[in-house]
């Protein structure tokens, strides 16, 4: 999920912007999202061969897919479209994930995703990338927080020999009503865990959200990113519109 674009590994490709759940699809059932962003004040020139991502709408069909219990498989399509450029295909991803069953009891939501894939070299410096992302969540009255301290690694690519990356994720959210629910997200990729990157080259974005929960079968989620440092973008709004269906 990319949040700007720099020669370090980014956190999402501003693709796929979320803080993830513990919880995973229910057995037997079929999620279909679509992730849309549009970057207002992003990168505007060409840097290490990326496409600028000023003004570039980000279109993201995810469908995943519940297995067990307890275990999910995602598979995402990356697309943007930008003046100049037409509506290009990006990339694909897939993404298997494991989740703590609700019979062990614990205190805490947890699971464990995998995800790796391939992104053209004109959207990424890396070709092919792998993410590791524990998630740790807790509901607590009308609070709900979640934590993914993800770590990304460069397959292929400009950032391979930097090794693995940390790049948080967290998401605090209060639920105004039954169906509204406010919240802060929080997106970083701050460098190599071996030494993080200088200041100003870490990546860091806040983005406000409304979360409406209209129906169990439904996900809408909206958000609008600010950009902290030089090598976030500035300014961008997202939204995911997710449906479940059973077979």
């Amino acid at each position: 999920m990319a949040i700007a674009l720099a020669p370090s590994l980014a956190a999402q490709d501003n693709y796929e912007i979320q803080v993830y759940p513990s919880e995973t699809v229910a057995r037997g059932q079929l999620m279909l999202e679509l992730h849309s962003n549009f970057t207002f004040e992003g990168e505007k020139q060409v840097v290490d061969g990326v496409r600028p991502t000023e003004h570039a709408l980000h279109e993201t069909i995810e469908l995943t897919y519940g297995f067990t219990s307890w275990l999910e498989t995602g598979f995402y399509v990356f697309t943007s479209a930008r003046s100049g450029e037409g509506w290009q295909w990006v990339g694909d991803h897939v993404r298997p994930r494991v989740r703590a069953p609700e019979s062990w009891h614990w205190p805490l939501g947890a699971s464990l995703s995998m995800e790796f894939g391939y992104q053209r070299r004109v959207y990424s410096p890396d070709t092919w990338a792998w993410e590791i992302r524990p998630i740790i969540d807790k509901q607590l009255g009308r609070w709900y927080l979640s934590f993914n301290p993800v770590v990304d690694k460069a397959v292929h690519g400009v950032n391979a020999g930097r090794g693995f990356e940390f790049s948080p994720n967290f998401k605090a959210s209060y639920a105004v009503t039954r169906v509204a629910t406010i919240g802060i997200e929080y997106y970083g990729a701050l460098g190599p865990v071996t030494g993080f990157d200088s200041g100003p080259q870490q990546q860091h974005q806040i983005v406000p959200t409304l979360d409406l929960n209209v129906s169990p079968d439904w996900e809408l989620n909206f958000g609008a990113g600010f950009g902290v440092t030089r090598a976030t973008d500035r300014f961008l709004l997202k939204m995911v519109i997710g449906r479940r269906f059973g077979f």
